[in-house]
């Protein structure tokens, strides 16, 4: 069963930092594309930051200020979060997709994060 567990939101002013975490289970993470989708008020879920092997990939909005990494022994994906903004309000949701093995693709719970201006 594809488990997918989210911490680390919290309020922050702008400028701040902060890094989410994800604890995956169910599935083999290391061959899993993996990535963090955020939905802020008033807009539909957007992809912000996603890893694959070798691969990372970012929003425009984030480009430069937020880092995706991964630590495949530990089962876990981070989202390293520099310089907020308060357009960066959201509810943060990690996303697996291991298709490939069988599975059904996930989100988590979700986070929040509120940046204050």
């Amino acid at each position: 069963q594809v488990q997918l567990v989210e911490s680390g939101g919290g309020l922050v002013q702008a400028g701040g930092s902060l890094r989410l975490s994800c604890a995956a289970s169910g599935f083999i993470f290391s061959l899993t594309p993996m990535a963090w989708y955020r939905q802020t008020p008033g807009k539909q879920r957007e992809l912000v930051a996603s890893t694959s092997v070798g691969r990372t990939n970012y929003a425009d909005s984030v480009r430069g200020r937020f880092t995706i990494s991964r630590d495949n022994a530990k089962k876990t994906v981070y989202l390293q979060m520099d310089s907020l903004k308060p357009e960066d309000t959201g509810v943060y949701y990690c996303y697996a997709n291991p298709r490939e093995q069988g599975y059904r693709d996930k989100f988590g719970q979700g986070t929040q994060v509120t940046v204050s201006s």
